[in-house]
């Protein structure tokens, strides 16, 4: 059988592939290696190339699911000066601990900035929001909503109007927190029809809403109230009964996070949680400790 010599990798022509240079097998010379046949070495080439995409898989992998949240929308959730509080904090460690998951939550700056992150996959749950068709391409939302939030209509006092439908608010002049979204259907209906201006805190809007600037401040009922009990003059200001809506919060995962495929089992947990009343009573408990925290007593 004739025999080919084999150059070493090292003494090949400039650009030239060592994989190009497959051959029979030969004697082991100075400057001669023994290859095989082509097979053998493309699948080697091949493993090399593989070898890389693993393990950036294999770091990309669900170690720490990281959790972000608005830190102004009590009780719901907000930021206290040392950690992150509020129900729906408190919800995402309750199904991650049963699903033994492990986590952490810390504060990562405003709303805005938040979905920024979520956006980009830099983090991989959002607790909680509404779900928007705009949120719908960088978030994945579970079957189960963890908490009801109403859509409410806060009014001054010396100011207020009669509400009963939407329609109610044409004419008026409005106020919304800078980042928030109440759904498709309340979205589509407040950017086609109704005056409104937008503030960076809730705190701010109750502000412009009592010296008269705007009519009607749009929130989420428990967010609205939260920080009415935070204010020394909340007198000043009610809800009519009717909401605008009531639409539904959702631990949300994000489509770039590292922890997307934990999706069917955080919504079965929740659909549990929620059957059992756990889901309620969280609610409660953060209502209570929102009226006791030393932020709720502060003077704006």
């Amino acid at each position: 059988m004739k025999h080919r010599l084999i150059p070493n990798p090292t003494q090949l022509p400039p650009g030239t592939c060592p994989c190009t240079w497959a051959g029979t097998w030969v004697g082991m010379r100075p400057g001669i290696h023994r290859v095989t046949r082509g097979r053998p070495v493309v699948a080697l080439a091949l493993a090399m190339l593989v070898a890389p995409v693993l393990l950036t898989h294999a770091q990309a992998a669900c170690t720490r699911l990281r959790i972000g949240a608005d830190p102004a929308y009590p009780p719901l959730h907000w930021y206290d000066g040392h950690q992150m509080q509020g129900a729906s904090i408190d919800m995402a460690r309750r199904v991650l601990d049963e699903l033994h998951i492990p986590y952490e939550i810390r504060y990562q700056g405003p709303f805005t900035r938040i979905m920024k992150l979520a956006e980009r996959g830099e983090i991989d749950m959002v607790a909680t929001l509404k779900k928007t068709p705009e949120r719908e391409q960088f978030l994945l939302f579970p079957k189960t909503a963890a908490l009801s939030n109403p859509v409410a209509v806060f009014q001054s006092r010396e100011r207020a109007f009669a509400f009963h439908t939407r329609q109610d608010l044409i004419g008026h002049r409005g106020g919304i927190t800078r980042g928030n979204r109440f759904g498709a259907d309340v979205d589509d209906f407040v950017k086609a029809s109704l005056d409104i201006e937008e503030a960076d805190t809730p705190e701010s809007n109750f502000n412009k809403l009592k010296v008269g600037r705007i009519d009607y401040f749009l929130t989420g009922y428990f967010v609205g109230m939260a920080y009415l009990l935070k204010r020394s003059d909340e007198a000043s200001f009610v809800v009519p009964s009717t909401y605008l809506a009531d639409t539904p919060n959702y631990l949300a995962l994000t489509l770039k996070g590292a922890c997307a495929d934990k999706l069917e089992a955080i919504d079965a947990k929740l659909l549990q949680l929620k059957k059992s009343g756990v889901l309620d009573e969280i609610i409660k408990a953060n209502l209570a400790r929102w009226r006791t925290s030393s932020l709720a007593r502060e003077a704006p």
